[in-house]
């Protein structure tokens, strides 16, 4: 993740040598030509950059997680099992969604 000064660095850059990505990022050693020219257009449309990157929706729905530990409850309590029928998420994510609606109920070896 890139600071917003250097964040605002690169977007001016950008503009002064007249929205060439490469020319960029040769010179500044950094972002990616995608990630500047999308700092670009978020300067652009609001006037400033965000301050942070902020994730706009969650990945897995409410449903999506309630499946997840009832799978786990029903299915032996296995996480490694789970994760593979179901083909997601990853064991730490997991272990959170368990821990969160049943506090107390994962096994623990």
């Amino acid at each position: 993740m890139y600071s917003y000064e250097d964040r605002m660095r690169a977007v001016k850059l950008y503009i002064k040598l007249g929205k060439r990505a490469n020319a960029t990022i040769r010179q500044l050693g950094y972002p990616t030509k995608n990630a500047l020219k999308h700092w670009y257009r978020e300067l652009a449309s609001g006037n400033d950059l965000s301050a942070r990157y902020v994730r706009t929706k969650q990945r897995y729905s409410d449903e999506q997680r309630r499946i997840a530990v009832e799978h786990y409850l029903e299915h032996g309590r296995c996480l490694a099992w789970t994760m593979k029928a179901l083909g997601y998420p990853c064991r730490q994510k997991l272990s959170e969604w368990i821990d969160e609606y049943q506090p107390g109920d994962r096994r623990r070896v």
